[in-house]
């Protein structure tokens, strides 16, 4: 009994260490490369293979063949920036970009560049210092502010140029962050609060000018108004004036007409007489 466990035990251990000894061997023959991914064989006798592989498994030659595997989706990394604009203004610039290898030159990128982990640190923040101090240093801060989108469409052209030679592809490069001294702050708010005081210095001198043309317009309609009454009156002053003896009248013969103390004699001639009762 104990020598048929003995001998069970045994081959259990030996089917452990073929097991064993077939991944290893696996992992050593084998490789993944995922979606998403290409790879490039490093053999250490024959150097950089030039073909790219795709995603699938994949044999090689073990200890003799190393696959480097790059990620060539599109990737998001954002750069800060320190630089001086052509007025001599410190900016701080944040610049976002949208980036991954060119496919086709993997082999280039594991060659000039380093292995799949590295390249795009080491490469993608001296692009972006070379171009950001190249191009910021034209503009001044002020024209940093107001020409933005113009700024940000030639840095992300001089990025799509200077990648190239890398063997890197932008698909977008935009400025996410414009930061200034406060010093600086400081004078474009000082500027600020002057333009709208002028603005408003402008619009009380305009207000006053258009009051004073409006009395001018109105003294010279009044000036007329009062000619021509004064010529009416002229003309037909006589009858104006037996105009209002009438109206005077009627208002004093309806005053009476109304009046207790008043009577009308029709024998009278037409006298009005005061009947007055005490």
């Amino acid at each position: 009994m104990a020598a048929a466990a003995s001998a069970l035990f045994n081959r259990l251990a030996a089917a452990g260490v073929v097991f064993a000894g077939g991944s290893f061997i696996a992992q050593q023959v084998l490789y993944d490369v995922d979606g998403g991914e290409a790879a490039v064989i490093f053999d250490k006798l024959n150097g950089i293979q030039e073909k790219v592989i795709g995603e699938g498994t994949h044999f090689r030659i073990p200890f003799v063949q190393v696959p480097q595997i790059y990620n060539i989706r599109m990737e998001n990394r954002t750069f800060e920036n320190p630089t001086q604009s052509k007025d001599l203004q410190t900016v701080n610039i944040g610049l976002r970009v949208l980036y991954r290898p060119r496919v086709d030159a993997l082999p280039d990128i594991l060659r000039n560049l380093g292995e799949s982990h590295a390249w795009a640190d080491v490469v993608l923040r001296s692009i972006t210092q070379e171009v950001l101090k190249s191009i910021v240093a034209e503009y001044d801060a002020e024209q940093l502010i107001t020409m933005r989108e113009f700024v940000s469409k030639r840095i992300q052209e001089a990025m799509v140029t200077r990648g190239a030679a890398f063997n890197i592809e932008f698909d977008d490069v935009s400025i996410i962050e414009l930061q200034f001294a406060s010093e600086f702050n400081r004078a474009v708010e000082q500027k600020q609060v002057a333009q709208q005081d002028a603005e408003r210095a402008k619009y009380l001198v305009e207000r006053a000018e258009f009051e004073k043309l409006a009395r001018v317009i109105r003294a010279e309609g009044d000036s007329e108004a009062a000619q021509k009454v004064g010529a009416a009156f002229a003309k037909h002053g006589q009858g104006y004036l037996e105009l209002q003896k009438i109206e005077a009248a009627k208002e004093i013969a309806g005053t009476m007409s109304r009046s207790r103390n008043v009577a009308y004699l029709p024998g009278g001639n037409g006298m009005l007489l005061n009947m007055n009762v005490q």
